[in-house]
């Protein structure tokens, strides 16, 4: 029923590898949205209020999926 020390390490580096990507890929999208919305209130300050909750809304889901992924990966 014991693993290895060999065998449990090298799954911990699996591990570790897998909650970097995710954690990137949540970085990466969450900076796309606040990039994109910024433009966009640039573009139309009036609009402002409804951008600023799609966003909000937007990277809620983002962290998520994110924390999901963590947890997956930890498993």
């Amino acid at each position: 029923m014991a693993q290895d020390g060999a065998a449990a390490a090298a799954s911990l580096d699996v591990k570790a590898i897998g909650v970097g990507i995710v954690i990137l890929g949540a970085g990466l999208g969450i900076g796309k949205i606040g990039s994109s919305a910024v433009e966009s209130i640039a573009r139309q300050p009036e609009a402002a209020g409804a951008i600023q909750t799609a966003m909000i809304i937007a990277g809620a889901l983002i962290e998520g999926a994110t924390l999901f992924g963590l947890i997956i990966c930890m498993l």
